[in-house]
């Protein structure tokens, strides 16, 4: 699965080794549906940190996470930022997860890239690390910025679906779910952690469901130990990781190795009924699913009959089932394929049935 920097093609479902930006311009540009990225916090650690019964806590001290200064971290994120940006198709979209050591900085690089931010979506832990000094606040969350392309990209957001996953309620922008822990955490071969800051699945379930589709490009630039790439997979998005450390790499490989695709009914997920295809009524009468002359019936049990252009005519009304129904109710609008009904072997029936008869027709 590890690939070396420099591929030609477009390395679907691939880990690269390298670094993230040279990784990212030997890419073909525009080829990028979403991009997730949790890159270093630069979290500034200063000496160990221990917990009050004196045992060592396993903190953020590797190379990769420490730069020099403040200049240096924000040169690297400019340049990480423009190869994402290149990579991004016209209507693509970027996640960028952080602490308050660095996402202010990476908000401001951002926004100067050219990038249009839609919502900054706060990850609130239910089960946080506490603060072991005790001379600040327990940092109790992390904060992820989603941000378009450009102001005009078509970005995609699966809002019905972000709902259903709520149980109904609109999604909101504050994300309480826990940290990685118990059977998700990766262990390495002594037992410890396989990675410091490895992500929830549930996480990346949530921005994934939300604003891809399946077949969508999805690439993590600080790939880790693979939970963008675990995630995509099981949803049935394609993924590009970039991860120079080896070690993480074997990690990632062996883990997406085990991940099981969901089927095809699986993906599917609800979507608002404006982005389902349009089927005019006129096209129920083209194939015969209703005949000029049958009988259509309101609520209240009113009449009216089809005409082969696909309008209907009633008592003291004719035009379209929307403007025939709106009529009948004395009502401004109307919908008339939740209003009107057929009679078939005695039972009536919404003639919204065979409307999403013609879209599952469609998706095939």
């Amino acid at each position: 699965m590890t690939k070396t920097k420099g591929a030609a093609a477009l390395p679907l479902n691939t880990i690269l080794d390298g670094d993230c930006v040279a990784a990212m311009n030997s890419l073909p540009e525009a080829s990028v549906d979403l991009i997730f990225a949790d890159p270093p916090y630069n979290l500034q650690l200063k000496g160990e940190l221990h917990r009050p019964d004196n045992s060592r806590v396993d903190a953020v001290d590797d190379a990769w996470d420490q730069f020099s200064s403040f200049q240096a971290y924000d040169g690297f994120t400019r340049a990480w930022l423009a190869a994402a940006r290149r990579l991004l198709k016209p209507d693509g979209a970027i996640w960028v997860i952080g602490s308050y050591h660095n996402i202010f900085r990476v908000g401001a690089a951002l926004q100067d890239a050219g990038f249009w931010i839609l919502n900054d979506v706060v990850w609130r832990k239910s089960n946080p690390m506490p603060n072991f000094r005790g001379k600040r606040f327990t940092n109790a969350h992390e904060t992820m910025i989603w941000a378009g392309k450009s102001e005009d990209s078509k970005y995609t957001f699966n809002y019905e679906a972000l709902k259903a996953l709520n149980e109904g309620i609109q999604m909101r922008s504050d994300w309480v779910l826990p940290i990685c822990n118990g059977h998700e955490r990766l262990k390495d071969e002594r037992g410890e952690k396989a990675h410091p800051t490895q992500k929830p699945e549930g996480l990346l379930h949530r921005v994934l469901v939300g604003s891809t589709n399946p077949g969508d490009v999805v690439l993590d630039p600080f790939f880790g130990t693979g939970t963008t790439g675990a995630v995509a997979k099981m949803l049935g998005r394609e993924f590009i990781g970039i991860e120079r450390e080896a070690a993480y790499r074997k990690v990632a490989e062996k883990r997406i190795a085990k991940v099981r695709k969901f089927d095809r009914e699986a993906l599917q997920v609800t979507t608002s009924k404006r982005s389902e295809p349009r089927v005019p009524f006129g096209q129920l009468v083209e194939r015969g699913m209703l005949r000029p002359g049958e009988e259509l019936y309101s609520p209240r049990g009113q009449v009216a009959k089809v005409r082969a252009d696909g309008t209907l005519i009633g008592t003291d009304v004719k035009g379209s089932i929307h403007q025939v129904g709106a009529h009948l109710e004395g009502a401004p609008s109307c919908n008339g394929w939740t209003y009107w009904t057929f009679k078939k072997e005695g039972k009536k029936i919404p003639i919204d049935v065979l409307r999403q008869q013609i879209r599952s027709e469609m998706a095939n």
